[in-house]
């Protein structure tokens, strides 16, 4: 059981929680909901079966080559239809508008309540809103944030030389600058764009898909004064950042980390600290072990240890705190909060329960003592 200090940290992620168990239909989600030992283990279980037969390597190998063409079609098929806008982000990132009252449950005509992460027709509900149907459909709404990920194709996508050294880059003029990493259509960009209203602002994005950043760059909220957003490889060190290292204030990864290839992720950390500021910070939520995605998986889905492939091609990892601890302390960042998720989500129309598993974070780069 959380000690009380940890708990009132949680305090974030909702204020329901379920005490009466008559009670369980009355709202389409539950927050902090403990586990017995019997639903560990039951959970334990299935990523057990789930996971005895991996995919061969050549196999393996292909997704990792042509992870763009499956992330183009995607958005090929959806465009910016399947993910809900995340006005969450304000109450669980501060951060991200620190002029901001909380108190406030509208901002620039949006409502950033707890209901908009929980819709209870869909497995993938933080995100969307569509509804479980066929296998098909439920493993596309199982899909969260787009990643950048780390192929050799999109190594050829070329930016325009930045005269960094004069400080001639885009939101050179800033004084307070976000970068979100696999920013998909731009769910998370525009509310940010919408409800923080600093004039100094200045937020870059980016998405291993051209569609993706294609989509972004053509919606009719985008403000190239307040904005850029570019195509990038993430794990190719030759592919540059639009910005300098130490000019960026925050890093948003919001379901994003969990769709790289595991081995790839220490370096993908490494780089985006060396882009904060001191005093910055990387914001992270993602999936958790034992999430209802993970069970939800069928044998010969599996890559590796709690890494699968999605049937439309992409793929996700299932992470603990403690390696998500040791990816950011390992690259030189010290935490602020490492918690978990554990929400009981309801579909109130089917009778239905679903208990999902997310981790959340905030790591900061240290600041130099004074001497």
């Amino acid at each position: 059981m959380a000690a009380p200090s940890e708990a009132a940290k949680r305090r974030p992620f909702g204020t329901r929680f379920l005490t009466d168990p008559g009670r369980l239909f009355q709202h389409n989600a539950w927050d902090n909901v403990e586990w017995s030992e019997e639903q560990e283990a039951s959970a334990r279980s299935k990523v057990q079966q789930n996971s005895s037969q991996l995919l061969p390597q050549d196999k393996q190998e292909e997704y990792e080559v042509n992870a763009n063409r499956y992330w183009d079609d995607f958005y090929k098929i959806h465009e910016n239809g399947f993910f809900k806008d995340r006005h969450w982000l304000f109450t669980e990132f501060p951060e991200l508008a620190p002029n901001r009252n909380p108190s406030q449950n509208e901002v620039s005509g949006y409502k950033c309540s707890y209901e908009e992460e929980s819709n209870s027709e869909g497995l993938g509900s933080c995100e969307n809103g569509h509804s479980l149907g066929t296998r098909a459909e439920n493993e596309l709404n199982l899909i969260k944030s787009k990643p950048t990920f780390c192929t050799e194709e999109s190594a050829t996508q070329k930016h325009s030389e930045l005269n960094q050294s004069d400080g001639d880059y885009p939101g050179s003029s800033a004084t307070y600058r976000i970068l979100e990493v696999g920013c998909g259509a731009g769910n998370t960009v525009f509310p940010i764009l919408q409800t923080n209203n600093d004039p100094g602002l200045f937020v870059y994005c980016c998405d291993f898909s051209t569609i993706a950043v294609d989509l972004v760059q053509t919606n009719a909220e985008y403000d190239s004064s307040r904005c850029f957003a570019f195509v990038h490889d993430l794990c190719n060190d030759q592919s540059p950042f639009p910005m300098p290292e130490e000019s960026l204030d925050i890093v948003i990864l919001i379901f994003v980390l969990s769709a790289i290839l595991p081995e790839k992720m220490q370096c993908i950390v490494n780089r985006l600290s060396r882009l904060l500021k001191p005093g910055g910070m990387i914001l992270l939520r993602d999936y958790g072990r034992y999430d209802l995605a993970q069970l939800r998986f069928k044998k010969g889905q599996c890559l590796s240890d709690n890494f699968y492939v999605r049937g439309d091609g992409t793929r996700v990892y299932f992470f603990t705190q403690d390696e998500l601890d040791d990816l950011f302390t390992t690259a030189g960042l010290e935490k602020i909060q490492n918690l978990v998720d554990r929400r009981l989500q309801v579909n109130r129309g089917k009778q239905m329960t679903m208990y999902r598993v997310w981790i959340q974070c905030k790591y900061r780069k240290p600041v130099a003592s004074q001497l």
